[in-house]
């Protein structure tokens, strides 16, 4: 059976992305499920650049197997697109959701729900084979809200609130929230990629 090597091994995001593409012919697997030891550094300026550069470095040792990566944050218009690329490390730690929510709220504190809009955006590259890349890029607007609201998903989820639904991410079932969000979105597109060459 082929294999896909998905740049990460945050297991929400693996979790996530052998969801939405159960339905192809290939194994998903993490970078530890793929004996792969490798720690990118994110250089570019935008989300599209970082998927890009992980993307390249892991396919150069993957022998051969299909590589996705992704990168994805928060852009707060009224921050000036802030966190952006540096969504995981906003506060200073890698990954410390915590810190980086607590900067978030502290930033937007006081500030009018106008002041509040955001969007979520995923970028995705898929590399298939050195002459087939696929490039996609997936977005949903929200507000961040002035509490946490709910308990699932991940990173800014409980503050990202969708006026439509009625509902933060971390409000939703896996199922609502892989049909909506930015990495639904992007995968839907990248799906539909896939099936034209698989």
């Amino acid at each position: 059976m082929k294999k896909l090597i998905v740049a990460s091994n945050n297991d929400h995001k693996i979790k996530e992305i052998k969801e939405m593409l159960s339905q192809f012919p290939f194994e998903v697997l993490s970078l530890k499920e793929a004996s792969l030891n490798i720690d990118v550094e994110e250089t570019g300026s935008t989300f599209m650049d970082n998927a890009d550069i992980k993307a390249n470095e892991i396919f150069k040792i993957a022998n051969g197997d299909m590589v996705l990566a992704d990168d994805s944050g928060l852009s707060v218009e009224f921050l000036d697109g802030a966190p952006g690329v540096f969504s995981a490390r906003f506060a200073g730690v890698h990954g410390d959701t915590s810190a980086n929510n607590e900067k978030l709220l502290y930033l937007l504190d006081g500030e009018k729900e106008e002041n509040r809009k955001a969007k979520f955006i995923c970028a995705m590259v898929l590399i298939v084979n050195e002459d087939e890349i696929v490039k996609v890029q997936g977005e949903v607007e929200g507000i961040i809200t002035a509490e946490f609201r709910g308990e699932k998903g991940f990173g800014y989820d409980p503050l990202f609130y969708l006026p439509e639904y009625n509902k933060t991410f971390a409000q939703m079932s896996n199922k609502e929230k892989n049909v909506i969000s930015h990495r639904g979105r992007a995968l839907d597109k990248l799906k539909g990629e896939l099936e034209k060459l698989i």
